[in-house]
């Protein structure tokens, strides 16, 4: 095994505070789902890197058929966060649209890409998610 990369953040305050990355690009303020504050969630951020990296992994899976993704492929990524009975957990939901390409085909890259996506790996087994080509 081999690191590729490493991300480093900083956060104080949890849901009503700020996070920053060690290299400067991130720097946020944090507001809880649902409030008027001008911060974003940290499901908004997972929601964000989870289709960002499924995307990714898209583009890897397309090569497997021979195919290239259009520049509008797109993820949109919903996740929820859920109390039952006082305890807290995440569900999710990918919604992949692939214009243009064959159905059948564009079902076996986002089945593949969610074999191969690290976020999907992280969350297997752990959370419901539920992933529709649109």
């Amino acid at each position: 095994m081999s690191v590729l990369y490493t991300a480093q953040t900083h956060t104080t305050g949890g849901r009503q505070g700020e996070s920053y990355s060690s290299d400067g690009n991130l720097d946020i303020q944090l507001t809880p789902p649902g409030a008027n504050g001008t911060g974003t969630n940290p499901e908004q951020l997972f929601a964000a890197g989870w289709s960002a990296c499924y995307l990714s992994a898209m583009g890897l899976t397309a090569g497997q058929y021979d195919v290239k993704l259009p520049s509008d492929t797109a993820v949109d990524a919903e996740v929820d966060l859920v109390n039952t009975d006082g305890a807290f957990s995440l569900q999710a939901r990918l919604n992949v649209t692939i214009p243009g390409v064959d159905r059948d085909v564009a079902q076996k890259i986002i089945d593949a890409a969610h074999e191969v996506c690290p976020y999907s790996k992280a969350t297997r087994g752990n959370i419901p998610v539920t992933v529709t080509l649109v």
